[in-house]
């Protein structure tokens, strides 16, 4: 059986899509990530949680701040990326339980009163919409270069706060020259796949 999603759809999102390290000067417009924001809030989070949280480093003095935090081989990248994207998980989400989730309001004092329970939880569902939001990148026709290697305490320090969790950091837009490396083998699906 195939799959009903068009086959360049899936290229696009998928199969040729690739992590970037360089990228054109051409800017990723407000609009571009609104449309993207707006495709990718309807993937499913656990009780509708939706923890994520985006700071966008367009200015040339945030920029600086946040490669100051970044690894060693990820500072050139992230200096010229047209946008920057922090994505961080906020362990304060229960606050906005009642309306996310109107038919249940009382998730937010019954699942969530304690800290390190809302910490767990906003980590995997914001890590969950992390992956929809590089989806949406895709889907924008742009490429994104997401970066765990950085000090996460520095950037949580500079453009966040105690109730954030910082994620990864995902450089946007269209691909530069020699954009990516070769692509890695994936496991197959009788690696990955148990029926029982």
């Amino acid at each position: 059986m195939s799959l009903v999603l068009d086959p360049a759809a899936q290229d696009l999102l998928f199969r040729e899509a690739r992590t970037a390290n360089t990228f054109t000067d051409e800017p990723v417009t407000d609009e571009q990530v609104q449309a993207i924001y707006d495709l990718v809030k309807f993937g499913p989070t656990a009780f509708n949680q939706s923890p994520l949280r985006v700071v966008l480093v367009r200015s040339a003095e945030g920029r600086e701040r946040l490669v100051q935090h970044m690894a060693e081989g990820n500072r050139p990248k992230t200096a010229t990326a047209p946008l920057v994207a922090i994505l961080a998980a906020d362990n304060e989400f229960h606050e906005e339980l009642p309306a996310l989730l109107p038919h249940f309001p009382q998730a937010k004092d019954l699942f969530f009163s304690e800290r390190p329970v809302r910490e767990s939880a906003a980590v995997l569902n914001a890590a969950l919409q992390a992956a929809y939001f590089i989806i949406g990148v895709r889907a924008a026709g742009l490429a994104a270069g997401p970066m765990t290697g950085y000090d996460a305490a520095g950037i949580q320090k500079e453009f966040l706060d105690d109730d954030h969790t910082p994620l990864m950091v995902v450089n946007i837009g269209k691909p530069g020259e020699d954009a990516s490396f070769p692509r890695s083998p994936r496991l197959s699906f009788d690696e990955v796949i148990t029926t029982v």
